[in-house]
């Protein structure tokens, strides 16, 4: 083995849409992982609004009308930043928009969004993108989002994340759903848990009800 192979970090593929707070906790621990253990993520745009489109009849109405309307503007302008600026503003800009969002507790209004924009040096016209219907990056966005589903089934949320497995071949997962997000050997611990699980051939799932909200108070 080369010194480079052997120096090569963990790849985890992150697929978040902006507005979950549940996501966000997730995310916020693997950014903790990479604290202490050698990976590297990679982000990509997965959207609550794609992933319920076909079955709005189902939701309450309340959810309903937030997936066939808000719901679209965060994935839009974080689509149109990745298309034009490049993947790797991804990470960034995800943090300033869930910073303001969730830990602030401030949603993902129109100037939470343009705030998180001019944080990460992004120009502020990309906010248009938001009310943009026949949204130009559609394609690019629905691709990203099937990437993610591809890999892990049809029967999960936000996030979703995708590491080695045993044979070297990603093991796509929904969560880690946890709250509040993980710190130190407690986020090591959780990360080796999850590697352990994806080395197993034939493992699908872990759960139980979750009976806490999401907590962002040591974020």
């Amino acid at each position: 083995m080369s010194e480079q192979q052997a120096s090569a970090k963990t790849p985890v593929d992150f697929w978040f849409d902006p507005r979950c707070p549940w996501a966000w906790m997730t995310s916020r621990w693997v950014l903790e992982v990479e604290k202490v253990r050698d990976i590297e993520v990679r982000w990509h745009i997965m959207s609550l609004a794609v992933l319920n489109e076909s079955k709005l009849d189902e939701l309450s109405e309340s959810y309903r009308e937030t997936m066939s309307t808000t719901a679209w503007e965060s994935v839009r302008v974080v689509t149109a930043a990745w298309q034009k600026h490049g993947a790797d503003i991804l990470g960034p800009l995800y943090t300033a928009l869930g910073t303001r969002a969730h830990n602030e507790g401030r949603g993902l209004t129109k100037d939470v969004m343009a705030a998180a924009l001019d944080e990460v040096g992004l120009p502020a016209d990309l906010i248009d993108y938001a009310d943009q219907l026949d949204f130009e990056f559609d394609a690019e966005l629905r691709a990203s989002h099937k990437e993610g589903i591809d890999k892990v089934g049809q029967d999960v949320g936000t996030p979703v994340i995708a590491v080695p497995g045993a044979d070297g071949e990603q093991i796509a997962f929904f969560g880690p759903v946890v709250t509040p997000a993980p710190k130190g050997e407690d986020a090591a611990r959780l990360w080796d848990g999850a590697l352990l699980v994806a080395s197993v051939p034939g493992f699908y799932e872990l759960k139980r009800t979750r009976t806490k909200e999401p907590d962002f108070s040591n974020l």
